[in-house]
Order: C-alpha cells, then sequence, then structure tokens
C-alpha cells in the first residue's frame, strides 16, 4: 500500500503528531533546512522546563566563568607576581583563581547530568511516540515500508538525537557563549586589535555553511545506509535456516559486503567533506588570532600593555578560538542530529490509512455478528492494475458459517482484510450489523472479530500473555478454561512453568500443532461473534489437525463464521460454501450440490480426494 505522505512542518508535536503535507513516504528527501527537524527535539525537551532551565543556568555560569579564567590569570600575573607584593596579596589572588575553578566544576557537573537526562528523556519520548503513531498505521503501510529498515533508524537515529541532546547542542551553546562572552573582554583589552576579528567571521561562517549543507545531505544518506544494513542483518538472520538448507552463505555474505562497502564509502564522503570544514575552519580562525596576538605581542614590547593583559588576551585568545573551531565540528553533529531528527519527524507525522471517522456510527449492542460485502471492488495500491475483488457481493448470516474456497489469488484473504478493515475498498461497501465500516471505529470493529491465522503467531513472551493477548484482563481460570476448549490444557501444564514458561520468539519452543491451539484459546478468550479462520488446518500433521478441529468446531458454536480452507473436511459442515475465482464468486451452495454441479469445486474437490488417495495407497 502506498504510504500517507509525511508532514513537512518543522516543529511538530513529538507526541502529538501533525497533519500531513506534500513530501513522501520514511525514505523521502530530507527537507532543505539545515537545522530545521531539530526543532522536533525542541519540542519534546520543552516538556521538562526546570531540567532545561536547570541545564541552560549551569551552562551559562561554566561559560561566563570558562571565559573569566583568563581574567584571573592576569590578576595573578599583575598582582600576585609584582615586587614587592605580600603574602596576602599573592593568597588572595589565587583564591580567587582556585575559586573560579571549584565553580567551573560544580557547574559542569549539574550541566552534564541535566542534559545527559535531557538526551535520555527525549529519546525515550520520540520512541515511544514513534511506536504509538506506527501502531496506528495499517497493515498496507508496511508493504511499503519495510518494518526492518523502521527498526533500525528508531535505534539508529534515536542514538543520533541522544548525542545531540546530551552532548552536542551542550557544547555548541557552551562554545557560543564563550565565544561572545571572550569576544568582548577582547573588545575591553585591545579594541583595535580584536576588531580584526569582525573582518575575519564572514570568512570564517561562509565556508561553515556551505560545507555544512554538503555535509547534512551526505551524513542523512549515511545514515540511510547503515539503516539498509541492518534491515539486512534482520532479514537474512531471521532466515537463516533458508540460506545453509540452500548453502547460500557465500552469496549473503558477499551481498552484504557490498552493502557495507556501499555505507563505507558514503561515509567517506561525509569524513572527507566534515575534516576539510573543520580544518578550514581551524585554519582561518587560528590564522587570524595569531596574526592579531602577533600584534599584541608588539604592543606589550612597546610597552603599551601589562604582561597580565597580554597574558589575559592569549588565553581568552586560545578559549575564542578554541569555541570557534569547536563550532565547526559541532555544527557537523547538529546536521547529522538533524538528518535523524527529520526520518524520525517523517514517521512521527505519518498519518494511518485507515482512521476513525470524526463521529463515528457506534455498532449495535448487543452485537449480532452480521456481515454484508455489497457489490465491493478492492484493488491493494500496490497492485492497482489487478483487482482483487470485483463486484463482490455475499451476506453471511448472523450465527452462519460459511467457507470460502478456491485456487490461490482468488481474493480468499482479501475478504479477511475488509472484514477488519485494514483496508477500505475502491467501490461498493462492507458492513457488520448493518453499519458501514467506514463510518464505525476500526477498533469497535475489531473487538467484534477473532482471528486464528493459518500460523499460530505468537508473541516473545510467557504463555500466559499469549494466550490472554485478544483478552487481557482475562484471569488464569478463564485462560485454563479456554486452554482446555482448545486442546491445550495438557501441554501447557507439561511446561517448566506453567503459564510463565516464555515461549521463545514467535513460540519457537512449541510446535506447530500447539502454536495453533494457543491461537485458538486466543480466539476463545476474546469471545467475539464473529470468527475467521484462515486455513487453520492447513500446515498440521494428522494428529495436530484433528485436535485442532475438534477444538474449532467448539470454537464457532454460536458464532458467525468465515472460514478459508481447501481441506474437504474443514468445509464439509459448512451452511454455505462459496467458490471463488479471479476476485468473483464462481459458485455457491453445500459440498453435495456443488459436487454434482460439476464445477470449479467439483474439480478442486476430485483433485484433493486423488492426492488424499495417493497417499493412502502410497
Amino acid at each position: 500500500m502506498t504510504a500517507p505522505a509525511p508532514a513537512t512542518a518543522t516543529s511538530p508535536d513529538p507526541v502529538t503528531p501533525v497533519a500531513n503535507g506534500d513530501s513522501e513516504s520514511p525514505v523521502s528527501p530530507a527537507p532543505r533546512q539545515s537545522l530545521g527537524p531539530l526543532r522536533m527535539i525542541w519540542n519534546a525537551a520543552r516538556a521538562y522546563p526546570s531540567r532545561v532551565a536547570m541545564a541552560l543556568m549551569a551552562l551559562v555560569v561554566t561559560a561566563v566563568t570558562t571565559a573569566s579564567v583568563p581574567w584571573g590569570f592576569k590578576q595573578v600575573v599583575d598582582k600576585g607576581f609584582a615586587k614587592g607584593s605580600d603574602t596576602a596579596t599573592i593568597d588572595h589572588w589565587f583564591l580567587m583563581l582556585i575559586g573560579m575553578v571549584v565553580v567551573l566544576a560544580i557547574g559542569t557537573a549539574v550541566r552534564f547530568y541535566n542534559v545527559s537526562w535531557l538526551g535520555e528523556r527525549v529519546v525515550a519520548d520520540i520512541r515511544l511516540a514513534v511506536q504509538q503513531n506506527l501502531l496506528r498505521q495499517a497493515p498496507g503501510f508496511f508493504e511499503e515500508n519495510s518494518p526492518k529498515e523502521i527498526s533500525s533508524r528508531m535505534t539508529a537515529d534515536t542514538a543520533l538525537i541522544e548525542q545531540v541532546v546530551g552532548t552536542t547542542v551542550s557544547v555548541a551553546l557552551r562554545n557560543i557563549i564563550t565565544a561572545i562572552v571572550g569576544t568582548g573582554i577582547l573588545f575591553a583589552l585591545a579594541p583595535k586589535l580584536t576588531a580584526g576579528l569582525i573582518f575575519a567571521v564572514p570568512v570564517v561562517v561562509v565556508p561553515i555553511i556551505w560545507f555544512g549543507r554538503r555535509l547534512r545531505k551526505e551524513a542523512r544518506s549515511s545514515q540511510d545506509r547503515i539503516a539498509d544494513i541492518g534491515a539486512m542483518v534482520s532479514e537474512v538472520l531471521g532466515a537463516v535456516r533458508i540460506v545453509q538448507a540452500f548453502n547460500q552463505e557465500r552469496r549473503e555474505a558477499e551481498r552484504f559486503a557490498g552493502a557495507v562497502e556501499e555505507s563505507f564509502t558514503t561515509a567517506k564522503r561525509r569524513i572527507s567533506i566534515r575534516s576539510t570544514l573543520t580544518s578550514v575552519a581551524m585554519l582561518l580562525v587560528m590564522g587570524s588570532l595569531t596574526l592579531l596576538m602577533w600584534q599584541g605581542a608588539r604592543g606589550v614590547a612597546s610597552g603599551e600593555i601589562s604582561g597580565g593583559t597580554i597574558a589575559q588576551f592569549v588565553l581568552t585568545g586560545a578559549l575564542v578560538a578554541g569555541a570557534f573551531g569547536s563550532l565547526s565540528e559541532v555544527y557537523g553533529d547538529l546536521v547529522r542530529g538533524a538528518g535523524a531528527a527529520s526520518r524520525l519527524s517523517e514517521l512521527l507525522n505519518e498519518q494511518p490509512a485507515i482512521a476513525p471517522p470524526v463521529r463515528p456510527v457506534a455498532l449495535p449492542v448487543p452485537p449480532r455478528g452480521g456481515l454484508v460485502f455489497d457489490n465491493v471492488t478492492f484493488r491493494y495500491p500496490s497492485r492497482p492494475e489487478v483487482a482483487a475483488l470485483s463486484q463482490f457481493t455475499l451476506t453471511v448470516e448472523p450465527g452462519e458459517t460459511v467457507a470460502i474456497v478456491g485456487p490461490s489469488g482468488a481474493g480468499k484473504s482479501t475478504l479477511f482484510q475488509l472484514a477488519q478493515r485494514f483496508y477500505d475498498p475502491q467501490g461498493g461497501v462492507v458492513k457488520l450489523d448493518g453499519v458501514p465500516l467506514i463510518s464505525a471505529d476500526p477498533a469497535e470493529i475489531r473487538q467484534r472479530i477473532a482471528l486464528v491465522p493459518q500460523e499460530g503467531t505468537l508473541f516473545a513472551a510467557s504463555a500466559r500473555d499469549n494466550l490472554r493477548y485478544g483478552h487481557w484482563a482475562a484471569s488464569d481460570e478463564a485462560i485454563w478454561e479456554a486452554a482446555r476448549a482448545a486442546n491445550a490444557e495438557s501441554f501447557l501444564r507439561e511446561l517448566p512453568q506453567g503459564l510463565d514458561t516464555f515461549l521463545g520468539e514467535n513460540g519457537a519452543r512449541l510446535s506447530g500443532g500447539q502454536r495453533q491451539r494457543i491461537a485458538i484459546a486466543r480466539a476463545i478468550l476474546r469471545d467475539s461473534p464473529i470468527l475467521l479462520l484462515d486455513e487453520a488446518t492447513s500446515a498440521l500433521d494428522a494428529e495436530s489437525e484433528r485436535l485442532v478441529q475438534e477444538a474449532l468446531e467448539r470454537l464457532m458454536v454460536r458464532r458467525t463464521t468465515l472460514v478459508i480452507a481447501h481441506r474437504l473436511a474443514t468445509v464439509r459442515a459448512a451452511d454455505r460454501i462459496v467458490v471463488m475465482d479471479g476476485g468473483r464468486i464462481a459458485e455457491i451452495g453445500n459440498h453435495d450440490s456443488l459436487t454434482r454441479a460439476g464445477g470449479l469445486y467439483a474439480r478442486l474437490a476430485s483433485l484433493q480426494f486423488d492426492e488424499n488417495r495417493l497417499f493412502a495407497d502410497s
């Protein structure tokens, strides 16, 4: 599905997504402004004004103190080392200098703690906001936007933002304050010498801006390549059995090496631009200050200024030079942080394609479980040239069991997708208990539907958490009752820690049949009036299929059931069988009538019968 266009606003609230603009999906180019996306970070930090205030206060104190240290040295040189100075005078000025150092140390500790706290907190808030917004997206969004790449961005990009908030911004502000205060002191000490700085500023700033724009482009590209690497690692390691089974280790290693080299090439361009930027800035800044101090040294030789003054001038000049020089490096980090913020902003601002209407129509209470597809036409946005459903009409009465059969690509699974309102049809209407789905709240729609998928998808959590996923408040008694009805109680009792046993990623510690029975128990606990069974027994052995089928029969009692199945044993007992082909209804009836009709269903049944007989004779 084509993703909705994310916003290009430069100051979105990190917790409340804003409306879409005209840019493209999360892989769209960065906005033109250099540091505009950093406003998102500032918006997140503003939620903690006391921390921001403490950090800024400590920052100002340390920056001003740092710029004042050379003045302390001036006093020590001019008065502490002056001929005839007594011990008390010497002690006074050295104690004053030590006091400055103490203030500087305490202020630095306070600043570091608060900015680090802000960095961690802001990153946590952004991650939460992005995750919440991603969970609002329709499944089609993730067809166009790889979840693995999104996951990589949420780790790599948030790490960059943490560095920006916890270090870079603090360093940048400290250097700016130091440079401003230091420049003021230099003007007070030697106006003529310092006036030369004014002419040096454009010479320094213009190259920084020019290189900075190029650096930002390369920084974003570098982060995209890193995200590609992360997605590739996740994909290959997740399918390592297939890789090894087909002896593709060397090919995957070569493919990964190509991605790594591409990332390295991009990183080299970024490093080259950044190193050039740093070199040019340092050369211009230090060169300008060296010329100024050269003139100052000649002033000392002519007796125009004192030794303490030139000491203060040299130290202050060094601080100012260091501050301006560091700003070039800091700017590179800010640019990278802005690139990361822009990518996360795009994810944060993404609007779901399926959203509740402004005034949703409430579904009838109590629920009946009636489902209607009225002249529905639907094309997947990723495949607009093919109609998955074409003028499809079907009414499923409350409590009725309808089996959906047909060849692959006939549109069977699309019915389930539309029934849960993961997509909206381009034509016609889908109704639940008489209410068009587009008029109802998707959450309320899905609350009335329980799904048993083809493969029992489980989470890396305990058996209890997987069982109660559809009804989180369920008691252990209710969980065991559902497990009993799903023929899952016996193996759950045998688990090492019972319901508290960790099942592994996607239930890796269980067999396929056991995972499927947990999925059925989960649907039983949900206790919804409509049940969707998506080939729930197709991947099971005979014994597991028998146990699962028994559980399904208990689950289907007094529920409206749509079941996709290829095996005749699953559909024989259905009230009606709908045969689909090419997104349309080819036939409809029960098993006996459809078999006698000699149409598509009869051919499918004959093929399955011959296959079963072949296995029985072998």
